[in-house]
């Protein structure tokens, strides 16, 4: 039976756990809430969770873009998948040898890595070296390419549970069984380091999906729009049309308010429902990470 001081710690943590549940669900709903409030109520009563007029006006105005939205959602869908499938690839093919104890020049490689870490070229070559040797400005490679397809951090965070979470052993026993380097990376460290790689990935993919600045400086073709860029173009349009005071009824009927808030809420949709299914990959990677590294 369990004694009374561990009923008592046992509540007061999941009291805890309840109270951070709701701070971080709170602004969710508030968000929710707020764009489906009435553009004069939210005016004159402001944000409430229990709005006095309800209107799905905002919602009407971004249907009538929706065929733009869904083609910005399956571009922002196939960059995010693309992209985080090539960022574990490259990310995972570089942090398993910097693992081994015996690579040559591991040193070197090591410091190469940790030096783009800390100095950047800036914007502008970076801008120059992307349109005018790789010439990606208005393909769906601008989205890919630049920033987020390998990160140092995720390349030195991997390789570190790697080294700490799996045996050597068990290197040296697949190579006695004849396999190759490429083999054992497949059959021993990629099933291994399914919790780190699952987790980074969440990171890549939440980079690639909140990513605006890619799109804003090398694609200005609207069809190619991911869905923030898109959301980025729609507040832009309505904060002008609000503000254009030679415009007709229609123009002052625009709930510029509670779209914006809509066009958030349509936004976080798809990461709401694919995160809780990573979850206990996130939530084992960081753990035994932060035990065994």
């Amino acid at each position: 039976m369990k004694s009374k001081e561990s009923t008592k710690t046992q509540i007061f943590c999941h009291s805890v756990l309840v109270a951070i549940l709701i701070i971080a669900v709170i602004p969710f709903l508030l968000l929710f809430m707020s764009s489906i409030t009435d553009e004069s109520s939210l005016i004159a009563n402001g944000y409430s969770f229990f709005p006095k007029d309800i209107s799905l006006n905002a919602y009407r105005y971004i249907w009538g873009s929706k065929a733009e939205i869904f083609r910005a959602y399956g571009i922002t869908i196939l960059v995010t998948f693309t992209g985080t499938f090539l960022h574990l690839t490259l990310a995972s093919l570089l942090a398993y040898p910097l693992s081994l104890d015996n690579l040559p020049g591991k040193k070197f490689f090591t410091f190469y890595i940790v030096f783009t870490m800390l100095f950047s070229g800036g914007l502008v070559p970076q801008y120059l070296m992307w349109t005018g040797i790789f010439h990606i400005k208005n393909t769906i490679f601008a989205y890919i390419l630049p920033r987020f397809m390998l990160s140092a951090m995720n390349v030195i965070i991997i390789r570190s549970f790697f080294k700490a979470n799996i045996p050597s052993a068990l290197y040296e026993a697949a190579r006695i069984d004849g396999a190759s380097e490429f083999k054992v990376f497949l059959t021993v460290v990629l099933p291994l380091g399914k919790p780190i790689l699952v987790s980074m990935g969440v990171f890549a993919g939440l980079n690639y999906w909140n990513d605006w600045t890619n799109g804003l400086y090398y694609v200005n073709e609207k069809g190619l729009y991911g869905i923030q860029n898109l959301i980025n173009m729609m507040i832009t349009d309505v904060q002008f049309l609000s503000s254009n005071s030679v415009g007709s009824a229609l123009i002052a009927e625009i709930p510029a308010t509670t779209v914006r808030m809509a066009i958030a809420f349509i936004a976080m949709i798809p990461i709401l429902i694919i995160f809780p299914f990573l979850q206990k990959y996130f939530q084992k990677g960081m753990t035994v990470g932060a035990v065994k590294g």
